[in-house]
């Protein structure tokens, strides 16, 4: 069973700290509803790179982090533009090319063939 961080505290018990509360878990909810939503982008664009660039899902991942972290873009958004790309839309330049760069380093891991 998971136990909150306030476990450890008084319940609220005034109309104000009871609101405060609410709000408090209205945000954190938010918060874990978007990591949800932003994990699952991730593992969406691991799984076009590993398609198109013939490499393992860990390879996948190091690329999105790699061209995330040249290009000082938020690794989602580089998922999501991938997403975006396998469904027809353009590229950014920037992304192109530290894509096509992160290929190059990652295809020494390719599979064989069939």
């Amino acid at each position: 069973m998971a136990t909150s961080e306030r476990s450890d505290q008084a319940l609220p018990t005034t109309d104000s700290n009871l609101r405060a509360e609410v709000e408090r878990l209205s945000v954190e909810t938010q918060h874990l509803h978007q990591a949800v939503v932003s994990h699952a982008v991730v593992d969406q664009g691991i799984g076009v790179l590993t398609v198109v660039g013939q490499i393992a899902s860990e390879d996948g991942f190091a690329m999105l982090r790699e061209v995330s972290q040249h290009t000082n873009i938020k690794l989602s958004a580089v998922a999501e533009h991938i997403l975006k790309h396998a469904q027809g839309a353009t590229l950014p330049d920037i992304l192109l090319a530290e894509l096509r760069a992160a290929l190059a380093r990652h295809a020494t891991s390719r599979p064989a063939g069939p």
